[in-house]
């Protein structure tokens, strides 16, 4: 069976190409932020148009980070299960998460505003991650959840995660080379 493209992927890395130039410098720059803040102005509101809002914006949110964490050379997993529970992304992998959990961030990408399943979510990951505060949240909007990242077209927590997740990983220890200077 072939598997379709998925349209707001499509459409993020066709962006992301056409920008890879200027997001070369920032990266070498560290301005991690404004390559996040310059594809939420030019995705967002094209991306929440496409057929579910917060699914599509989840695709956006998990493209964006699959994006960053490569270029930004953190080491993490994305979309593994682990005791049967579907974890969007795990920093810096699930063999860190067994052994230490402290030094293990896991990021929960909400593909739905509804507070019970996100809640059920929640419950499933502080199940395999016991320290809650390592646990965040990615919305579309703060729905009072400690940790949350919200992704809007401007003025987004979500644009200081790359930064937040380098700072995790330097004091934490899980990072020997300090690649971002936080």
């Amino acid at each position: 069976m072939i598997e379709q493209p998925n349209p707001v992927k499509q459409y993020l890395f066709e962006f992301i190409e056409k920008s890879e130039e200027k997001f070369q410098l920032l990266f070498s720059q560290t301005k991690m932020a404004e390559i996040i803040d310059d594809i939420l102005t030019n995705c967002f509101d094209k991306v929440s148009c496409m057929a579910n809002k917060e699914e599509s914006i989840g695709v956006l949110i998990t493209g964006i980070l699959h994006y960053m964490l490569t270029n930004a050379m953190i080491p993490s997993q994305r979309k593994v299960k682990y005791y049967g529970v579907d974890l969007d992304i795990v920093i810096p992998d699930l063999k860190t998460l067994e052994k230490d959990p402290k030094k293990t961030l896991v990021i929960y990408i909400a593909k739905t505003l509804n507070k019970n399943t996100i809640n059920e979510n929640l419950k499933q990951l502080q199940n395999i991650q016991p320290e809650n505060q390592n646990v965040w949240i990615v919305s579309s909007q703060d729905l009072g959840f400690e940790n949350t990242y919200v992704i809007q077209k401007e003025k987004s927590s979500f644009s200081n995660i790359i930064y937040d997740i380098g700072e995790f990983v330097n004091v934490k220890g899980n990072n020997k080379f300090k690649i971002l200077p936080v």
